[in-house]
């Protein structure tokens, strides 16, 4: 295939994607139709099924598109020794940076109200963002028990991973959820974040005090 025509395909791809996430996150999963995506994306029907033959495989691409953006983030914080509290905070703040977005909020009450007649739909959201956030804080918490500045012996890392991102996300997600025109202030997500780091550390941490870094605070020697 030629480069230009590869483009191209790759462009309509995205267009339909994209017109596919606005249509379901406004509408919902049932009652979008194949018709409003072709519509929105201003393609031929024939060029929309050549890129997902359904619209589940839309759905589907939709989740995982998204769910990727939060691994990238995840993945792009670096653990070092003996700074545990300054790692918990970044990924806590991380977490709800992404969690509580209007596209993930969203993307969370579609896929809730959808799993009971599609649960394919649901675990797919659950493997590509609840676990591999769970999986990405238990490498870093596997360092940190090499190091001694954490004892999770009791629960095991994959739980203890589980423990704190739960923490983070509980009152804050349930409150935007239930209050879709407020959105919270910096500091009230800064707090959300600071009383999970804070009971994490009294759980499981080895001399450790509480983090007193804010989610949204510069690094040090930053600009």
């Amino acid at each position: 295939m030629p480069v230009t025509a590869s483009i191209e395909k790759g462009d309509k791809k995205l267009a339909v994607l994209n017109a596919a996430a606005s249509v379901f996150l406004a509408r919902g999963f049932s009652a979008a139709s194949t018709d409003m995506i072709q519509s929105k994306a201003g393609v031929s029907k024939a060029t929309m099924y050549a890129c997902f033959p359904n619209k589940e495989a839309m759905f589907m691409a939709v989740i995982e598109r998204e769910c990727a953006a939060m691994a990238e983030a995840f993945r792009s914080i670096r653990a070092t020794s003996g700074d545990l509290s300054r790692m918990l905070v970044e990924v806590g703040g991380a977490y709800l940076d992404f969690v509580l977005t209007p596209t993930m909020l969203a993307l969370y009450r579609v896929v809730v109200a959808e799993a009971p007649r599609i649960p394919k739909l649901g675990r797919r959201f659950y493997l590509a963002g609840p676990q591999v956030a769970t999986s990405i804080l238990a490498e870093h918490l596997s360092e940190a028990a090499r190091a001694g500045e954490i004892d999770v012996q009791s629960v095991g890392i994959e739980a203890a991973a589980a423990l704190f991102l739960g923490m983070v996300r509980a009152e804050a997600q349930l409150e935007c959820l239930t209050h879709p025109d407020a959105r919270p202030s910096a500091l009230q997500v800064d707090r959300w974040v600071q009383v999970a780091v804070t009971a994490f550390l009294r759980a499981f941490g080895i001399d450790s005090a509480p983090a007193t870094m804010s989610a949204h605070s510069p690094h040090p020697g930053s600009a």
